[in-house]
């Protein structure tokens, strides 16, 4: 299996652009896509409160939620597909996992603005695998301290982004919005919260 480590300072970051088939990357789209539980919430940026600009889901350990952007996503139980893929990565990555944030970008429009993943309740050195499904998007990096320094990576249908140590706490990321003619996107991304 094919791997690339990205090359951000500071950062253990890596990209496996074939770990899942086309096929199984597929069945997994269109399964997560018609059963999945996809809300859209309300977030606050800037003392403004706006619909997020795609559809989310938590799954995982049920007394584990997830607070960020003001919100306090309540998981649902871990379906037997998304523990699956759990498995599957924890045996690649080495990482641990014990809940996964779904996101489903429905088109270019929707997006993900600058930020880390670096709630408290994801501990001093998250480890984050972020699975993508579906039509390729740009994925942004930017040094924390220097936003001069940037990074872009295509994330394709069935590629595995690997973010470990250094990532969250030196670098920001984001899923621009793009005018392109793109199709429908699911990620998985998988975190342990303590």
């Amino acid at each position: 299996m094919e791997k690339q480590i990205l090359p951000l300072a500071k950062a253990s970051v890596s990209y496996i652009p074939g770990f899942l088939s086309e096929e199984s990357a597929s069945e997994h789209f269109q399964h997560f896509l018609n059963t999945i539980k996809w809300e859209q919430r309300d977030v606050k940026v800037f003392g403004k409160v706006y619909p997020q600009p795609r559809l989310t889901a938590l799954y995982g350990t049920p007394e584990k939620t997830y607070r960020y952007a003001g919100l306090t996503l309540v998981p649902n139980k871990m379906a037997p597909k998304l523990a699956a893929l759990q498995q599957k990565i924890e045996a690649y990555s080495g990482f641990q996992f014990n809940s996964v944030l779904l996101n489903l970008y429905r088109d270019g429009q929707d997006s993900n603005g600058w930020h880390s993943d670096d709630e408290a309740s994801l501990g001093k050195q998250p480890k984050i695998a972020s699975l993508s499904l579906g039509a390729p998007r740009s994925f942004h990096f930017r040094e924390r301290n220097n936003h001069q320094n940037t990074f872009k990576v295509e994330l394709h249908h069935g590629s595995l982004l690997l973010m470990g140590e250094g990532t969250q706490q030196y670098w920001h990321h984001k899923i621009p919005k793009t005018r392109k003619d793109v199709g429908q996107r699911i990620n998985l991304t998988f975190r342990y919260l303590i």
